[in-house]
């Protein structure tokens, strides 16, 4: 159980180290888009920092493993929102970013949805899950994967339309990379499982045979190309905090639902959860939608 909260904790530092040096770097690199994927990865590989911090964040997948091996998935989010945190704190400090009272609020709202989902799961369980239905993951996956891109091109769609108004906040963008990393949870979990150092053969013939390797592909090269050029257009300190949101509410319900973990049973749980995603919904779309701003004072002529 320690190596668990231990190994949650040291992901939680990569993964905010990871992110806010690939938005460090990505300042200094040219406009990247989606519809060339190719130059998109031959201007990142050709960034030192940017090189330093995706080799954090894969190191922090690597801790994601042994969370999954060792904690129940609801426990696990309840722990890697935690570095929600961190990320904002570095943002500020090393990005020099700031949030309106806006944002500050919708990410305190999406916080306390997020630990509300948790703490309605019973999170003392001893049993982890280590199986799940092939049919129900790929659906869940396929659905979710068509979701998350369909999301992410609306918003290509919306930024191209106000080329020359303000840069996007990026909530829309946010959700749907939190989509895909949810699937990319779903995977990781899946492997865990069956990874038992002791028999590296057998358990790669074991992993070839179930879908949770390929969905990793899958969202690792989509969630590459997606995260990356929503993070050089918005602020990593509101598109990382609302994506996290998305990926850790969706694995603590879906993927606690997948896996066979336990489910709130008590009436107070349940509506905790009913409450908690709820909540996270509303505050997501609330922030999606553009404040209100002032209209300008026309300007009177000079005499």
């Amino acid at each position: 159980m320690w190596w668990g909260v231990a190994a949650a904790l040291s992901a939680n530092v990569l993964y905010s180290s990871g992110f806010v040096l690939e938005k460090r770097a990505l300042s200094g690199i040219p406009s990247l888009s989606v519809r060339r994927p190719l130059r998109l990865v031959r201007l990142l590989l050709g960034s030192p920092l940017w090189i330093a911090g995706s080799l954090a964040l894969a190191a922090g997948f690597g801790a994601q493993l042994v969370v999954y091996r060792t904690l129940p998935m609801a426990a696990a989010q309840g722990l890697f929102v935690s570095g929600l945190v961190l990320l904002l704190l570095l943002s500020s400090l090393v990005l020099g970013e700031r949030l309106s009272p806006r944002e500050r609020y919708a990410t305190a709202g999406i916080l306390a949805a997020l630990l509300m989902v948790v703490a309605s799961l019973n999170q003392g369980a001893d049993a982890v899950g280590d199986r799940a239905s092939t049919v129900p993951v790929l659906a869940l996956s396929g659905t979710s994967l068509l979701a998350g891109f369909w999301l992410y091109a609306k918003a290509e769609r919306r930024a191209a339309r106000r080329r020359h108004a303000a840069p996007p906040a990026g909530v829309t963008y946010a959700i749907a990379v939190g989509l895909v990393y949810g699937v990319s949870s779903l995977a990781i979990k899946g492997i865990s499982a069956r990874l038992t150092p002791d028999a590296p053969l057998a358990s790669a013939l074991s992993l070839a045979a179930t879908p949770y390797p390929y969905l990793l592909l899958i969202t690792g090269a989509g969630g590459l190309v997606l995260s990356q050029t929503a993070l050089q257009r918005c602020r990593a300190s509101l598109v990382v905090p609302v994506c996290t949101t998305t990926s850790c509410l969706y694995t603590a319900t879906l993927g606690t639902l997948a896996f066979g973990e336990s489910l709130p049973g008590d009436p107070l749980r349940r509506l905790l959860l009913v409450a908690g995603a709820s909540l996270a919904v509303s505050v997501l779309l609330a922030l999606a939608v553009p404040s209100a701003q002032r209209p300008k004072r026309p300007s009177h002529e000079t005499r």
